[in-house]
């Protein structure tokens, strides 16, 4: 407490206090960059500790709209691999959408610092008004953030902002081998049989984790998600993206107002890549109706050793599509107790279409992760590794679908049966997994 004399003083006392106080709480950092303002808020004194440490609303979904409607925040994650930065997964109006900003909760002491963030859209937005982007956040100088807020601008209120936890922040030892990412799954998805055969098929190829992000799906299928996710095999995204944009199930645009392509799918990949970045060796990006079927070996992990070995730097490797349509079909492995679940059963198609020379055959990717910064469906857009196309006589996906070179004759199609030397084990323990969820 100040004790004045004569009031003059006072005043004088109490403006040099005012001064000295606009001063410290407009002042900026001289180590940071020029584009991070650092800001001061005081703490709440009735949360918990840890709100009291990062403020704002904690976000609640996966997919979480900002106020403009026209920027969609998946999930921010740590990225040193260049510079310190946070880089957000979002989705946003290529043409709307031009300015947001990064409020940083920095530790240990709960502090805020806003700047001004770097919107990356992804090329691969194939005529659709909204596009996946990299929300990039260079992070401030002496700061270890642990959440983050987007806005629209660099004033506001921090309490009344979602708030982010950043991911892979603390680095990790690899927890699996090979992570499949699959999305999105929508349209009521109902192809039970194919989709546990395909599940099965991974397990015995080596992968541990598959990811998938999920719009809806049959009640049936939720029976087989929840024992798989049970097992510790699936782990489950919610993907509501149609309750914030119009989306379209086809992958380029159409002229039908649609919003976004083929349900976010681009956006549910780079997701995927981040999520997986520092626990999975490997992410496999390709659709529960695809397989990667190895023909020099006997699974992915010696696969993969082998096609390091031979490529080294390399942290890309794609494998060619192949169709086995649907409707040829042969009668062997004909199992009866099958023919009740809804689905393709896979063993039953071993003919494939053959390649077109005019037509370019699609590839999906076997990935290191910590080596790709942006992924489109079929090809990776930014990587600091090399990409390699795997000779189909190492490797090809068995593509079980609708044909599409429908005219052709039984007789034109290629008898394949690669499929069939995993049989055994496949059978067996796809009824293992009828027996306790379908039958």
């Amino acid at each position: 407490m100040i004790h004045c004399g004569k009031k003059h003083i006072c005043a004088v006392v109490a403006c040099i206090l005012i001064f000295t106080s606009i001063l410290i709480c407009s002042w900026k950092d001289p180590q940071l960059p020029n584009n991070i303002t650092r800001r001061i808020f005081p703490q709440a004194t009735t949360a918990s500790p840890a709100d009291q440490l990062c403020r704002g609303k904690p976000a609640q979904n996966v997919i979480t709209a900002l106020k403009d409607n026209r920027t969609l925040i998946i999930s921010p994650y740590f990225d040193d691999r260049e510079s310190k930065v946070t880089r957000v997964i979002g989705i946003v109006h290529h043409e709307d959408v031009k300015q947001l900003y990064c409020w940083f909760c920095c530790q240990p002491d709960g502090k805020i610092y806003v700047s001004k963030a770097k919107i990356d859209v992804h090329s691969d937005r194939f005529g659709f008004p909204y596009g996946a982007a990299d929300i990039l956040c260079l992070e401030p100088e002496n700061c270890d953030p642990t959440h983050v807020s987007i806005h629209q601008s660099p004033h506001g209120n921090i309490d009344q902002l979602p708030r982010f936890e950043i991911k892979n922040r603390k680095a990790e030892t690899f927890s699996v081998d090979f992570t499949v990412c699959i999305s999105a799954m929508f349209g009521n998805y109902n192809n039970v049989l194919q989709f546990i055969q395909s599940i099965e098929m991974y397990k015995i190829l080596g992968v541990q984790k598959v990811v998938i992000y999920k719009n809806n799906c049959s009640h049936l299928m939720e029976k087989v998600l929840k024992f798989y996710m049970e097992e510790g095999t699936v782990e489950i995204i919610p993907w509501p993206i149609n309750s914030h944009l119009k989306v379209s199930s086809k992958w380029h645009f159409m002229q039908d107002e649609a919003d976004i392509g083929y349900y976010g799918q681009i956006t549910a990949l780079n997701d995927c890549i981040y999520r997986n970045m520092q626990r999975s060796k490997f992410v496999v990006l390709n659709d529960a109706d695809e397989i990667i079927l190895p023909l020099k070996h006997p699974d992915w992990k010696t696969m993969m050793s082998s096609l390091q070995e031979q490529n080294p730097g390399t942290g890309i490797f794609l494998f060619e599509n192949h169709i086995f349509p649907k409707t040829v079909s042969t009668h062997v492995f004909n199992i009866s107790s099958w023919n009740t679940v809804p689905g393709v059963n896979i063993l039953q198609h071993v003919h494939r279409e053959p390649d077109r020379k005019e037509v370019f055959n699609p590839r999906k990717m076997i990935i290191d992760p910590r080596k790709v910064i942006q992924t489109s469906v079929h090809s990776v857009l930014r990587a600091y590794g090399n990409s390699v196309n795997v000779p189909m006589d190492v490797a090809l996906i068995y593509h079980c679908r609708v044909p599409l070179q429908g005219n052709l004759p039984r007789e034109s199609l290629i008898r394949d049966t690669t499929l069939w030397r995993y049989n055994s084990s496949l059978i067996m323990n796809v009824n293992k997994v009828l027996y306790q969820t379908v039958l």
